[in-house]
């Protein structure tokens, strides 16, 4: 079994181990663990993404049309949810934003991720931690630890236990699973009506 193969199984496992039984619960946000940009007491958008994922770059784009738009009228969460089967460099892209994180630079690194999707080879993610100035002996250290990959797999088993999350993205407003398009017009329009569609 490679590395990058008993990494996935660790990780795995520790998400499955995250499930709880009894039903579909969306686990609310923690200040600390959570990664959260914007005000309090403003209308809170949740992705659970993927980083080598199209339709997670898309969302991404998305949502920075809408907080730019609001104007500090929102709130931005993620949490990971790399979908290791299909995406063979998104949970090592996990890991490094988790890295990053840990020198207070998740933001940078999510944003480098996404803008960049098409290179998450590990020679590319080590580039991206010397680019945005991180202790890159630090970073290696931290980005297939023990620590970071406790982290993604807290992202999703939560993302299992909400009982909605199938896939990327997922996106929440308020809460509610939005199921609906994800440009950021019907974002706005769906946070303005305070429902999803």
């Amino acid at each position: 079994m490679s590395s990058h193969d008993q990494t996935a199984a660790a990780y795995d496992a520790l998400a499955t181990a995250s499930d709880t039984p009894g039903g579909a619960f969306l686990e609310p946000l923690e200040a600390g663990i959570d990664h959260v940009r914007g005000p309090d007491s403003t209308a809170v958008i949740l992705e659970y993404g993927d980083y080598e994922c199209p339709y997670s770059r898309r969302a991404f784009r998305e949502i920075q049309r809408v907080e730019q738009a609001m104007k500090g009228g929102v709130r931005f969460a993620f949490r990971h949810y790399p979908l290791v089967q299909i995406h063979p460099h998104a949970l090592a892209s996990a890991g490094a934003a988790e890295a990053a994180s840990n020198q207070d630079r998740f933001w940078e690194m999510h944003e480098t991720l996404f803008h960049r999707q098409k290179h998450l080879a590990d020679s590319d993610l080590r580039r991206y931690a010397r680019e945005l100035g991180l202790d890159v002996a630090r970073f290696d250290k931290d980005v297939s630890s023990g620590s970071v990959l406790s982290r993604v797999g807290r992202d999703v088993g939560s993302g299992r236990q909400s009982g909605e999350v199938h896939g990327t993205p997922t996106l929440f407003i308020n809460g509610v699973v939005h199921r609906g398009d994800y440009d950021a017009a019907t974002l706005i329009e769906a946070i303005n009506a305070g429902t999803t569609p």
